[in-house]
């Protein structure tokens, strides 16, 4: 491929987010956030359903994070809180069966219409993952970042732990090799700043906020991240059709085109995790004539290695 785009699904998704390789399946999961659809391609061999097959979620889909030691289970932020989601054991007779939804924790917005936005988890297995007004236009700072851990999880239905607040579409969640380095955005085009962190690995706090990138003279918005075996930040730039490359000292490094104005989120994956699968969104109401593939699923040989994606541990 090179650097060249490769169509691996023509999914149409509205919003295609939280692209997750797993390695022991050898497949990718990605949400369709208002679909609330959960999705998996296979690139090994096809079962009776075919190499492509999703699940539906109870509310709208955002982000996600394969729990450790749990075959088909994922923790997931969805409109309301976050949700523990488990694929079903066979198939059912419709053509996009329900997947299992148990509340994991509440959380308490402060506005209307607001659900989770980009997601992940942290080196330790603890889940990181941000909230967000669905009407952008209101540019309103009312976005929060929270943290979800094995603590939490043991004690039932708790409260999650609120890391980050002021934001208005938190994204670009990502985590440095060492974990010491925690990564943020705000993809709203009155901000488009991506920050680092110093990270506490024992707590789970990010302190010390400074400016990793200004994208706002660079093309496209921020949206959603990876992190290669270097360090390497990349990171989607929506409306550009762009994915972006930032050394760990914030140098623009490259750019690698995909065929749509709209790449949401990447991922690493492939046996040797050398293959950056890209998510995208199919906006509605907007002529697609020059970008029909939008809302697919793409690959790039970025000529870089990525890591393995923690999952959540659910007990300590």
């Amino acid at each position: 491929m090179g650097s060249l785009a490769e169509l691996v699904v023509d999914a149409r998704c509205a919003t295609g987010e939280s692209p997750v390789w797993r390695a022991a399946e050898q497949a990718l999961y990605w949400a369709d956030i208002p679909q609330g659809l959960l999705h998996r391609w296979s690139a090994g061999e096809v079962d009776a359903a075919g190499q492509h097959r999703q699940w539906r979620a109870p509310e709208m889909l955002a982000c996600m994070a394969a729990c450790e030691g749990a075959p088909g289970q994922w923790i997931a932020g969805l409109e309301s809180g976050l949700f523990l989601l488990s694929l079903p054991a066979a198939d059912g007779a419709g053509p996009v069966d329900a997947l299992s939804a148990r509340p994991l924790a509440a959380v308490a917005h402060a506005a209307a219409g607001m659900r989770f936005n980009d997601g992940r988890c942290d080196r330790q297995g603890r889940f990181v993952a941000g909230t967000m007004l669905l009407d952008m236009g209101a540019a309103a700072r009312v976005g929060k970042v929270y943290r979800y851990g094995a603590a939490e999880a043991a004690a039932g239905a708790a409260p999650v732990d609120l890391l980050l607040g002021e934001l208005i579409v938190p994204n670009g969640i990502a985590f440095s090799p060492d974990g010491r380095t925690m990564y943020l955005s705000d993809s709203h085009p009155q901000v488009q700043t991506i920050w680092a962190f110093d990270y506490d690995t024992d707590t789970g706090t990010p302190h010390s906020r400074r400016v990793f990138a200004d994208m706002k003279p660079l093309p496209g918005r921020p949206d959603g991240a990876a992190i290669d075996v270097d360090g390497g930040y990349w990171i989607c730039g929506n409306d550009a059709g762009l994915v972006h490359r930032f050394t760990p000292d914030g140098r623009l490094d490259r750019s690698l085109e995909v065929p749509v104005k709209k790449p949401a989120m990447c991922a690493f994956g492939g046996p040797r995790l050398d293959t950056l699968y890209v998510t995208s969104i199919r906006p509605a109401g907007v002529d697609l004539a020059d970008q029909p593939l939008a809302g697919g699923v793409f690959a790039l040989r970025p000529g870089t290695q990525g890591l393995a994606e923690p999952g959540f541990k659910q007990h300590a």
